[in-house]
């Protein structure tokens, strides 16, 4: 059965000497899986919407198992996440996480807008750290995993300082720190920041400038979290480390 999609390719796997297998990660079907016959071929015409990041719609034969990309329409090529290598990192991870968190064909519209929303802010030259943990943040519900960000985990309390507890899955206040000696010892902003990425729309996205000491502090709260809890480790988040140290040195 020929099928409509709007969708992102989220992985490109080479297949033999010119097709590709394809995962696009589509509003009406989740992740669709399609093999891309020829797409391999320069001159292709399925070549350049079955690209990483490409936004468009696509023709897919479905049935059982693997089904095969017809055609496509390019909505948009993401250009800008192709032309930079830092954003290219950025991107790379986002889309990684979408398809080892996701099974297929599960519809999930909240998650294909997240999705886009968030290549199409780094495309666009918003802060790649801030999206990145934006969209860690909100995935964890995609993963089934909901931390305790409004009030002590312990006690309830919602007044107070906060510190970042992994064995009691969120936040534990100052009172009850002590019952927690491993506890994350993080700044009143970034406990903010967490709360903010976890819940606020992301539509609403503005400006938005965080210090660097600030953004070490989210980043190691949340890979310490899904280290934790996830059960699911990267290839592109090492990339993505890597490429953290390299910018830091120029």
């Amino acid at each position: 059965m020929l099928k409509k999609f709007e969708g992102i390719v989220i992985r490109t796997t080479d297949f033999g000497e010119s097709h590709k297998i394809t995962a696009i990660y589509s509003r009406e079907a989740g992740k669709v899986p399609a093999m891309a016959r020829g797409a391999k071929k320069t001159n292709s015409r399925l070549a350049a919407v079955s690209q990483l990041f490409t936004y468009g719609y696509f023709l897919v034969q479905t049935g059982h198992g693997l089904g095969t990309l017809q055609q496509g329409e390019i909505i948009s090529p993401l250009r800008g996440l192709k032309e930079d290598i830092f954003k290219t990192a950025y991107a790379s991870y986002i889309v990684e996480m979408v398809d080892r968190s996701t099974q297929d064909n599960e519809p999930n519209p909240y998650l294909f807008e997240l999705l886009h929303q968030s290549l199409n802010y780094i495309s666009d030259g918003y802060d790649p750290d801030i999206i990145t943990h934006i969209f860690e943040m909100k995935m964890l519900q995609v993963l089934g995993l909901y931390p305790e960000m409004k009030r002590c985990s312990l006690c309830g309390a919602t007044e107070g300082s906060f510190g970042f507890s992994i064995k009691e899955n969120g936040l534990i206040c100052h009172r009850c720190q002590e019952r927690d000696p491993h506890f994350l010892p993080i700044s009143q902003n970034a406990v903010k920041l967490l709360r903010l990425f976890y819940y606020f729309d992301l539509n609403r996205l503005g400006t938005i400038s965080v210090k660097q000491e600030t953004k070490n502090e989210l980043k190691k709260a949340i890979d310490l979290y899904y280290e934790e809890y996830s059960g699911l480790h990267f290839k592109s988040k090492r990339f993505l480390d890597q490429m953290d140290s390299l910018k830091d040195k120029m």
